[in-house]
């Protein structure tokens, strides 16, 4: 994976992020979700890399890049924050506009960037994911029991110490196989570090105090995705059982959505490389 890239480390303000870089054309920046790393790109950046210039950071409070300093309302974790950062991060590569793609948690700061950014974002790519605010204002029972981890991730203390207290049997779904031995032994480092752990945590504990606030302040503005959006979701996982067509929810949001789903579970990119980079291509090379 990542033939012909470079692994760098670039300041972006509140510290360095790790980012692996390559590839030539327009620029693509590619975010991950929970609780990956850039690795999870490998297949997906060696598809576009001979036409685009891919850049895959680890997001700020995952990986090996910078933790943010906590806060109260968990502010400097918030979808704003790390948005900011990574506008920051391609503008120190020199890329003053670009595309970007977000796949589940990486899905809401990727919204949050073409929603603060509009002369930065040229195309927007989300897959598995909608807005934190509707994530929660549609929450039923099913969501509660499927997906509990987001009310326990909001609580203190007590998420960190769960999960480092048996890495391997909270996140028991890890494989070599399907990840690929080096994104796979990556993943492992990090997650037996109990600062990249809290740094997880705190990106969900910022979703459920400060990152609805500034969705419901952009919705109550009329503010909406003004750059052409591609919505995707994972026809094997739960998205489209639990809220209903993810693009209708998009529109919402956006000024202009399409929207299908990919056969895969969740880790699209790593299941499915090959349709989510035609996907993507398709939007950035026909809007």
């Amino acid at each position: 994976m990542f033939e012909g890239f470079s692994l760098e480390a670039v300041d972006v303000g509140p510290g360095p992020l790790r980012v692996r870089i390559g590839g030539s054309g327009p620029a693509v920046l590619l975010l991950h979700g929970h609780p990956r790393t850039h690795m999870t790109w490998g297949k997906v950046a060696d598809l576009l890399s001979p036409d685009y210039t891919i850049v895959c950071p680890d997001l700020p409070g995952f990986g090996r890049s910078y933790q943010p300093a906590d806060a109260p309302d968990s502010r400097n974790s918030s979808k704003r924050a790390k948005a900011e950062a990574l506008v920051e991060l391609m503008r120190r590569l020199g890329h003053e506009t670009f595309a970007v793609v977000g796949h589940d948690r990486g899905s809401l700061t990727a919204f949050r960037m073409a929603m603060d950014h509009p002369d930065r974002v040229r195309k927007l790519v989300i897959a598995d994911g909608i807005p934190v605010i509707e994530h929660l204002e549609r929450a039923d029972w099913k969501f509660a029991r499927d997906w509990y981890h987001w009310f326990f991730f909001a609580q203190k203390e007590k998420p960190e110490r769960a999960i480092s207290a048996d890495p391997l049997a909270w996140y028991d779904k890890l494989s070599p196989a399907l990840m690929g031995k080096p994104a796979y032994d990556d993943l492992i480092d990090v997650i037996h570090d109990p600062r990249v752990v809290h740094g997880m945590i705190e990106d969900y504990r910022a979703g459920l105090s400060i990152d609805h606030v500034h969705d419901r302040e952009d919705h109550d503005a009329g503010r909406k995705v003004t750059c052409p959006m591609l919505c995707l979701w994972s026809l094997r996982d739960d998205m489209e059982q639990i809220y209903g067509d993810p693009a209708a929810i998009w529109r919402n949001w956006a000024n202009d959505v399409r929207g299908f789903g990919i056969d895969s579970g969740h880790h699209v990119a790593e299941e499915n490389p090959k349709a989510l980079s035609q996907a993507i291509r398709r939007i950035l090379e026909n809007g």
